[in-house]
């Protein structure tokens, strides 16, 4: 191959890299902030407050609430820019759900169920979730002290 060809080459790779570094990874969360996704109907503007807010693959979802304490189910998808803004209520469980007509939209930490009537449409594994995490296990606080430990639980004696 000519010294001409190879660097034209090399520089086809090395601009083909330089498009690639400056286009956004699919896997890259979207930008957010504390009211939800910036620039997107996912989030809460003020009064209300954001509760929890997602992203799936094909969707991005933020669950607000009101100043009166009422939910609201605040939807995306990714592909047309669809929007869907509707009143939610939150499960005993912490999973929210909201009712568009016939179709449901179940918010969880783990997914984005999408269901007409008693079957799954689609069920979307969030890739981004940003909620109120699990609380941690009690500590124990008992102050009965403990037996003196058994002959298996001193360690071996070499001598």
């Amino acid at each position: 191959m000519s010294s001409l060809k190879f660097h034209g080459l090399m520089a086809m790779v090395a601009a083909g890299a330089a498009v690639a570094a400056a286009l956004p990874s699919a896997a890259a969360a979207p930008a957010s902030d504390e009211g939800g996704y910036v620039n997107s109907t996912a989030r809460c503007p003020a009064p209300k407050s954001v509760v929890v807010f997602g992203a799936t693959g094909n969707s991005r979802v933020a669950i607000c609430k009101t100043p009166d304490g009422d939910f609201e189910y605040r939807g995306v998808r990714v592909s047309d820019g669809a929007k869907l803004i509707v009143p939610a209520e939150e499960s005993t469980d912490g999973t929210f759900v909201a009712d568009n007509g016939p179709v449901s939209y179940m918010v969880t930490a783990k997914s984005l169920v999408i269901s007409e009537g008693s079957k799954v449409v689609r069920e979307e594994t969030m890739v981004d979730y940003h909620g109120p995490q699990a609380p941690a296990p009690a500590t124990p606080t008992s102050t009965t002290p403990l037996p003196a430990p058994l002959p298996a639980e001193q360690g071996a004696d070499d001598g």
